[in-house]
C-alpha cells in the first residue's frame, strides 16, 4: 500500500530539469517544503533553503552534525534500564542573512513586486542559485542575483556571492549582512513523535565575541553537553559606486552594514564567507583561533576558487555515482524521462549532502535538511544509506563504520546496564548513548546490532578492506555475537532451536514479540560472520588474533557456541501459507480493517493508540520483505513470491522505508507493475512529498533506498553470496535504458542495461571479475568491455 503524491504545484512554476530543481515563482504555501528540497549541506554543516533576507521561513535551521544539547527524559512511571538522557540537535548561529534596503525600503519576498524570479538547486555545481528582478514601489528596477554554497572541499566553510544591480535609476542602498544566535528555528507538532523538541530556555551561551574590520566572530557553548561553537563571517565588497560600512555586534548578533550610492548599470558584488568550528575540548580562545585560520584561507582563495573546488568535487561525485535513464514510457510512470532523471539526481545529491564530510559523526535521519528526529542516527544508515556509499564513495562508508566502532565503549556499557553480555548499540543516538524513551519500539530493536555487522560485511566484501576488519570490525563482531548468544536460548517448545524472545523487528507496529523473523535471520548472519572472522584471523593473522583476544578476553569456546546457535536458529515457517511468519504470534492477530480506515488517518501512529495497532495484522515498514532482500540467497524465488503477496497488502505507507524494498522484491519476482509503482513512490518521496512531511527534512534512508531500487531491483545487482553479480531482467514491453556505475575492489564498473543486451565496461582499474547470472566475466584494461543478452521475464 502506498499513498499518493501531495506536492504537485503548477509545472510552469517548477519546470523539470535533469540537473536543477527550479522554482520560477514564489509560492509561500510551499515555503516549508522548498526549504527542505533546496537545502545545502556537506555532512558537517547544513543550511535549509531559506531566503537570504532572513525570511519568510518555516524552519530557519543552520545545523552542525553532532552538535546537540542534552535533557533528562522524564517518565511519569520510571523503570530500571530506561534511557535517561535525550540528545537534541541544535540550530546554530544563522550566518546566511543578507538584508537589502533600497531607498530605505526593505526587500521582502511576500510584499515585493517581482518582475522575474528564478531559484534553483544546481546539482551539477552543488549550489543554490537565485535571480530576481524587483520593482520597488517607486518604480526602480533592482536585479538581485545570489549563489550560495556549503563547501565539500572545505568542511567548515560556506559562502554567498550576492550581486545587486540597479537597472533604470540611481538609489541609496543598504546591504546588511547579519548573523544571529538563539533564534527559534523549529516549529514542532507536539502530537507527532517524529519531530524535534524545542528548548524553552536559550540553548547557546555566550563565551566570546569580537570584530576585526569586516569580520565578526561569535563563540557560544551549550550548558549540559558542554560543546563549544564558533561562527565567523567576513566580507568583500566590489563596486565602482561610493560605499561605506559599519560593524556592530552583541552576544548573539553581528552586523556589517554597507551603504552604497548605487548607479544604474553598476553592479555591487558582496561576497560573504561563513565559517563554523565546534569542539568538546577546545577553549573559546582556541576555537575562535581555528575559525580565523579557516577564514583567512577562505578569504585568500576567494569565491571563484571555492566554487571551482565545489564543481570539481561534484564532477568526481557524479562520475562515480550518476544513475542515468532513457526511454521511459510516461504512461507507465506518469512522469517524463526528464522528471525521473531529475528525481534520481535529487535523491543522490541529498545523500551526498548528508554524508560527505560526516567525519566522527553519523548520518541523521533527515541529514542536515531539518531537525526532525532530533538529529539522531538510526539503523537506517547501515541498511539503506551505506550500500550506496560503499559502491560509490567507500571512503565515506568507512568513516561511518569507524564512527560506529568508536561507540563500542558506550554499547558495552549499555549491554551491562540491560543485563547482557557483549555490546548493545543504541537505537537512536547522537553521542553513543541510548536516547529512545519508548523501549518497545526503541531498545527492543536489538536488530540494529546485526544491521551494523551486515553493513560491515558488505563494506569489506566490496572494498577488500581486510585491515579495517582486523583493526575495528572483528572487535564489534565479537561483542555483537556475545549479545545474541546471551539474548537467546534453546527452547524445548521449539524442538531445541535457538530462539530470541521479546524483541522488536523493523516493523514498529508489532513490538516486543518472540522470534521476529528478521531479527533471527540477521542475528544468524551476525553469529556466522563473527565466527568466520575470528577463525580466519586465528589461522592467517595470529598477531591480529592475539590483539583481539587481549581487547575482548575472547575464549575459543565462544566461537563454537556462536556457530552452534547460528546453525540452530529458529526461523518460523507456516506450511499452509508457505510463508515465514513475521513473528510467533503474527498470524494469530486480526487483520487491520483497511477498507474502513479513512485516508487521512495515516500514519496510523498519529490516530490510534499503540495497543489498537499492536493487536492487529498491520505493518508500518517492511520486515520479512526486507530480510528477503538483504539475505536473498536464503529465499527461493517461490518463497519470495508467496511472502511478498502475503505481506504487501498488510503494509501501510506509514514508513518511507517500505516502498523501495517492496519495489526491489516485486522486480525480483517479476511483478513489474508493482515494482514501478513502489519504485516511483520511493523516488518521489521528497520531491513530490509522498509522505506529506517533507517540510520536516529529507528522508535520507528512502533516498538510499531509491539507489538500491535502481541497482538491485531494476539493475539485478546481487552481492549476498560474497560475489558481485548481475541478473538483469526486462519486461517485453519495457524500452527504458538504465546505466549506473559501481566501484568494486577499487575498480569502476559501468553497467548499461538496454533493450536486448547488457554492457559491462571497466572504466577505471586494471582488472575486475564478477558474474553475469552464473557466468564469470573478467574485464581488464586490455579487454574492458563485455556484452551479454538480457533475459526476458
Amino acid at each position: 500500500m502506498i499513498h499518493h503524491e501531495r506536492l504537485r504545484p503548477p509545472s510552469r512554476d517548477y519546470p523539470a530539469d535533469e540537473w536543477n530543481v527550479i522554482e520560477k515563482r514564489f509560492h509561500p504555501e510551499f515555503l516549508a517544503q522548498l526549504e527542505t528540497m533546496l537545502a545545502l549541506g556537506n555532512g558537517y554543516l547544513g543550511m535549509r533553503g531559506c531566503p537570504e533576507e532572513g525570511g519568510p521561513n518555516a524552519e530557519n535551521s543552520t545545523l552542525i552534525n553532532g552538535f546537540y544539547e542534552t535533557s533528562p527524559i522524564v517518565y511519569p512511571e520510571d523503570a530500571y534500564g530506561f534511557a535517561k538522557t535525550d540528545q537534541t540537535i541544535l540550530g546554530v548561529t544563522d550566518s546566511k542573512i543578507i538584508k537589502l534596503f533600497v531607498d530605505d525600503e526593505p526587500f521582502w519576498l511576500p510584499n515585493a513586486n517581482l518582475l522575474s524570479y528564478d531559484r534553483r538547486l544546481n546539482m551539477k555545481s552543488g549550489t543554490l542559485d537565485r535571480e530576481i528582478l524587483w520593482e520597488t514601489p517607486a518604480g526602480k528596477q533592482v536585479l538581485i542575483t545570489s549563489r550560495r554554497l556549503v563547501s565539500f572541499a572545505n568542511r567548515h566553510a560556506a559562502a554567498i556571492s550576492y550581486r545587486v544591480t540597479l537597472l533604470n535609476a540611481p538609489a541609496s542602498l543598504v546591504i546588511s549582512s547579519e548573523m544571529a544566535a538563539n533564534e527559534a528555528s523549529a516549529v514542532t507538532d507536539a502530537n507527532d513523535p517524529r519531530q524535534t523538541r524545542v528548548f524553552a530556555e536559550r540553548a547557546l551561551h555566550h563565551r566570546a565575541g569580537y570584530a576585526k574590520v569586516r569580520r565578526i566572530v561569535l563563540c557560544h557553548a551549550t550548558e549540559k553537553s558542554r560543546l563549544m561553537l564558533t561562527c565567523a563571517t567576513d566580507h568583500t565588497l566590489e563596486t565602482s559606486c561610493p560605499q561605506a560600512h559599519k560593524v556592530a555586534y552583541t552576544e548573539d548578533f553581528g552586523q556589517v552594514a554597507f551603504t552604497i550610492d548605487a548607479r544604474p548599470g553598476s553592479p555591487i558584488d558582496l561576497t560573504k564567507f561563513m565559517v563554523y568550528h565546534t569542539s568538546a575540548t577546545a577553549s573559546a580562545e582556541e576555537l575562535c583561533g581555528r575559525a580565523e585560520w579557516t577564514m583567512d584561507r577562505m578569504m585568500a582563495q576567494g569565491f571563484e576558487q571555492l566554487l571551482a573546488s565545489q564543481e570539481q568535487y561534484m564532477d568526481d561525485f557524479w562520475r562515480r555515482s550518476d544513475v542515468r535513464v532513457r526511454g521511459i514510457r510516461e504512461e507507465r510512470t506518469k512522469r517524463s524521462t526528464v522528471e525521473i532523471q531529475q528525481a534520481i539526481r535529487f535523491n543522490l545529491f541529498h545523500i551526498l549532502q548528508a554524508s560527505a564530510r560526516a567525519e566522527d559523526a553519523g548520518v541523521p535521519a533527515k541529514g542536515l535538511s531539518g531537525q526532525a528526529y532530533e538529529g539522531h542516527y538510526f539503523w537506517d544508515a547501515e541498511i539503506y544509506v551505506l550500500p550506496f556509499l560503499i559502491y560509490t564513495s567507500p571512503r565515506i562508508a568507512k568513516n561511518l563504520l569507524t564512527f560506529r566502532y568508536k561507540m563500542l565503549p558506550q554499547a558495552r556499557a549499555r549491554a551491562r546496564q540491560l543485563g547482557h553480555r557483549g555490546a548493545t548499540f543504541p537505537w537512536r543516538t547522537i553521542n553513543g548513548e541510548e536516547a529512545s524513551a519508548f523501549y518497545a519500539a526503541g531498545t527492543a530493536q536489538y536488530h540494529i546490532n546485526a544491521d551494523i555487522m551486515y553493513a560491515l560485511r558488505k563494506y569489506v566484501q566490496a572494498t577488500g578492506d581486510e585491515a579495517f576488519l582486523r583493526d575495528c570490525g572483528a572487535e564489534m563482531l565479537v561483542e555483537t555475537a556475545r549479545l545474541w548468544l546471551d539474548l537467546g536460548f534453546y527452547a524445548d517448545a521449539k524442538e531445541g532451536k535457538f530462539c530470541i524472545n521479546s524483541v522488536t523487528g523493523p516493523d514498529e507496529y508489532n513490538t516486543v514479540v518472540n522470534n521476529n523473523a528478521y531479527t533471527n535471520l540477521m542475528a544468524r548472519e551476525n553469529l556466522r560472520y563473527a565466527a568466520q572472522t575470528v577463525e580466519s584471523l586465528r589461522a592467517t593473522h595470529p598477531d591480529s588474533y592475539s590483539a583481539l583476544v587481549d581487547k575482548t578476553a575472547l575464549a575459543a569456546s565462544e566461537v563454537e557456541a556462536w556457530m552452534h546457535a547460528a546453525d540452530s536458529m529458529y526461523v518460523p515457517y507456516d506450511e499452509k501459507l508457505k510463508i515465514v511468519p513475521q513473528d510467533d504470534s503474527f498470524l494469530d492477530r486480526e487483520p487491520w480493517d483497511f477498507k474502513n480506515t479513512p485516508s487521512d488517518h495515516y500514519p496510523l501512529l498519529l490516530f490510534y493508540h499503540p495497543l489498537n495497532i499492536y493487536r492487529k495484522q498491520v505493518i508500518k515498514q517492511a520486515d520479512v520483505v526486507l530480510v528477503m532482500f538483504l539475505l536473498g540467497d536464503a529465499f527461493s524465488p517461490e518463497a519470495k513470491k508467496c511472502n511478498f503477496e502475503f505481506y504487501d497488502p498488510l503494509t501501510t505507507g506509514d514508513s518511507s522505508l517500505s516502498s523501495c524494498v517492496e519495489a526491489i522484491i516485486a522486480a525480483q519476482i517479476g511483478d513489474m507493475e508493482k515494482a514501478i509503482r513502489y519504485g516511483m513512490a520511493a523516488l518521489l518521496m521528497d520531491l513530490a512529498d509522498v509522505g506529506g512531511n517533507v517540510r520536516d527534512g529529507c528522508h535520507i534512508a528512502s533516498m538510499g533506498g531509491t539507489w538500491m531500487t535502481l541497482t538491485y531491483g531494476f539493475g539485478g545487482m546481487r552481492d549476498d553470496d560474497e560475489t558481485l553479480s548481475f541478473w538483469p531482467r526486462r519486461a517485453p514491453e519495457d524500452n527504458a535504458i538504465l546505466r549506473f556505475p559501481v566501484t568494486y575492489r577499487g575498480q569502476l564498473l559501468e553497467v548499461e542495461i538496454g533493450l536486448e543486451k547488457v554492457e559491462y565496461a571497466l572504466r577505471e582499474g586494471e582488472s575486475l571479475t564478477f558474474r553475469h547470472e552464473t557466468e564469470e566475466i573478467q574485464l581488464t584494461r586490455e579487454h574492458p568491455l563485455a556484452v551479454r543478452p538480457v533475459s526476458r521475464m
